[in-house]
């Protein structure tokens, strides 16, 4: 069996290049916004940014070891991805568990955590590729994308009992993508897709502290001090910021006032200190990547690379929106991290590797 790639060619190198830069952007902005807490909760204002900094060195590692071989061969180990993926998810529920905020998310591996429900999304985009690739005839019928919808459904079923609703919908919206992205019929598409747009409000109502996230969402005014709380300090970061921001590390939401600053509304300060024109311009590198992503899986000369670059864009893409959504207050508040740049290296790590087999697959299309 030959692993070793063979091929002379460059690729689009843009892709990494540009991932490694925005994350290198994030590891400066976790800076500034975690100082303060840092300093006071942990005595190193430095503690988040060691962190993520240790984060994009073993991303950079593993953009360079994921091509060190053939992107297929990625097709090959699909079943052994999803088995890892689900061992993990399993793991979460043991002692290995560790619990923040009342939810078991992460697993304890010592001297760091990891968040499986990170890894899981990639495996399962490459394990849908893979499956479909290996059989194009499993795309035309109901039974043969059962197998997708098995390993999805038990994805969302395990996230969510941590709970992690957002990633589970983030998971079920993957699942969709590649089912249409496949070429499945629109009647078998349409018969998932009801249930699962159905199941989104009965999970809201099943769990008090999401009725409380959506009343909140709906009049933050009405808890300024409690659920609303958060969004509105986003929103105050926000608006402080005007055109052109407050500028580096001048962010006054920071101190202790923005919940998760460095995490999941590192956007908010990120408005703050370089205001509206920062964001757009933020948001157009974002969007820049997600495009040159989307012409490499249009250019791919395999079902296998184009699904799989196709399921990573679009989890890149959703997460950039719902974060953005969430922070300006377009949608409830839910806690997806802001992909490359918020505080997270079990994130930070798994975003890196996948964006290097986008470029691992862009030396396999035609020119770009």
């Amino acid at each position: 069996m030959k692993l070793l790639k063979t091929s002379n060619k460059n690729g689009d190198v843009l892709i990494p290049i540009l991932a490694v830069l925005i994350a290198g952007f994030g590891c400066l902005a976790v800076y500034s916004a975690s100082k303060y807490s840092a300093e006071v909760l942990n005595g190193d204002k430095f503690f988040y940014l060691k962190k993520q900094v240790i984060g994009l060195l073993l991303g950079v590692i593993c953009i360079v070891l994921v091509n060190l071989f053939d992107y297929k061969f990625l097709n090959k180990i699909k079943y052994v991805l999803v088995i890892l993926s689900f061992i993990l998810l399993v793991l979460v529920f043991t002692p290995l568990g560790v619990e923040n905020y009342g939810a078991k998310r992460w697993i304890s591996l010592g001297i760091a955590t990891l968040q499986p429900s990170e890894i899981a999304k990639f495996s399962f985009a490459i394990f849908v590729a893979g499956y479909f690739s290996g059989n194009t005839k499993n795309i035309k019928t109901f039974k043969g994308i059962l197998p997708v919808l098995l390993v999805g459904g038990v994805f969302c079923l395990l996230i969510m009992l941590e709970p992690n609703m957002s990633i589970t919908v983030c998971v079920g919206a993957l699942m969709l993508a590649m089912l249409f992205a496949s070429g499945v019929k629109w009647q078998h598409l349409m018969i998932i897709t009801v249930p699962i747009i159905l199941a989104v409000p009965a999970l809201i109502i099943l769990e008090p502290y999401r009725l409380k996230r959506l009343m909140a969402f709906i009049n933050p005014w009405a808890s300024p001090k409690g659920e609303g709380y958060q969004l509105l300090q986003s929103l105050y970061a926000l608006g402080s910021g005007g055109f052109f921001g407050v500028g580096l590390f001048n962010s006054r939401q920071k101190y202790r006032f923005l919940p998760f600053a460095e995490s999941d509304f590192i956007l908010a300060v990120i408005g703050e200190e370089f205001g509206f024109f920062g964001l757009t311009l933020l948001f157009a590198v974002l969007l820049f990547l997600g495009a040159r992503c989307f012409k490499v899986a249009l250019k791919c000369k395999t079902l296998f690379g184009y699904l799989t670059v196709v399921g990573i864009t679009f989890i890149f893409l959703v997460q950039v929106a719902v974060n953005a959504l969430v922070v300006t207050g377009s949608i409830p508040p839910t806690g997806l991290p802001l992909p490359l740049i918020s505080c997270g290296n079990t994130s930070l790590i798994v975003f890196l590797s996948a964006f290097g087999i986008v470029y691992n697959v862009s030396k396999d299309c035609e020119k770009i």
